[in-house]
């Protein structure tokens, strides 16, 4: 990558800008919904909408399942902004691109970020349907240097260097394990590694994935989340196990996105149970707990 293809701080602000003048409210949580799983959106109040189109600089999903639309409204008693769809470094955006709604989002006062994604299950206690917590991550592209932090640092948003030992919230991750408790619903916690895509895993690769720690594979989701700590904002990630990896070269079963997006239908009610219960029972966000405090922005 060449100097000028790193996103300057002025595109970011210029996105804010066009963002905040079609906001009725000013929201402090941020959603990112992954395949299949826009219609969350839904459930906002007094919802405004607004293409990626008419926001300058922001990338376009290409991808079927991603609406390609902000959502800002209440849920549950907090003001949220929601991406329905995000772009991946498959579509051929780079890692820049991919991060640049995040940092837009803590221009505009979020603090808080709830992301999701479809991923396929490494763990083989894990099944089809069910949903994970992100404790933490391996990120791929990232430690081959394909890393949205890479290039000349905007100290605006954050220090040079970040520490990541706590990427992904523990309350928060703790307060989503009571709430799923309380519902009877059943949720996994474990290791999300983060690959380029587009194409799914092979066995081998699979085999390996596994070996290293993971428990779901999936195409997105490491660049925005280490974005947003970065820019000292809390995390709390969801996987939605929507198909099991191949780990036989022998293997019958097939996956595709087609199917990938209707098992995350069937997901999206109990994965809709944990965030709303989540954000009804959100602790105040707290600059104390995290690195790098809004204030710094």
């Amino acid at each position: 990558m060449t100097a000028e293809n790193w996103i300057p701080e002025d595109h970011y602000r210029s996105a804010a800008d066009a963002v905040r003048a079609k906001l009725t409210r000013k929201p402090t949580i941020g959603l990112i919904l992954g395949s299949g799983l826009g219609p969350l959106v839904d459930e906002i109040e007094d919802a405004d909408v607004i293409p990626y189109e008419d926001i300058p600089n922001w990338p376009h999903s290409t991808v079927m399942g991603h609406a390609g639309r902000l959502v800002s409204g209440e849920l549950e008693g907090q003001d949220v902004l929601a991406m329905q769809g995000r772009a991946h470094f498959y579509e051929g955006y780079t890692m820049q691109q991919v991060a640049l709604p995040v940092r837009v989002m803590r221009l505009l006062g979020i603090n808080t970020l709830i992301v999701t994604n479809a991923a396929g299950g490494l763990n083989a206690s894990y099944d089809a349907g069910d949903i994970m917590v992100i404790e933490d991550h391996l990120f791929l592209p990232g430690m081959a240097g394909i890393h949205p932090l890479r290039g000349p640092n905007i100290d605006a948003f954050g220090p040079r260097f970040s520490i990541h030992t706590s990427t992904y919230n523990p309350a928060l991750r703790k307060l989503a394990q009571r709430v799923a408790e309380a519902n009877d619903i059943t949720l996994r916690q474990g290791i999300y590694v983060s690959i380029s895509g587009p194409t799914f895993e092979t066995p081998a690769e699979v085999r390996m994935l596994r070996s290293w720690g993971g428990d779901a594979v999936g195409m997105s989701t490491a660049p925005e989340v280490l974005t947003a700590y970065h820019a000292g904002m809390r995390v709390l990630g969801f996987s939605s196990i929507t198909n099991i990896s191949l780990d036989d070269t022998e293997a019958k079963d097939e996956v595709s996105h087609e199917s990938v997006l209707e098992l995350g239908k069937q997901i999206v009610p109990r994965l809709a149970t944990i965030i709303r219960g989540v954000l009804r029972e959100m602790p105040p966000y707290d600059p104390s707990q995290v690195e790098n405090p809004p204030e710094h922005a």
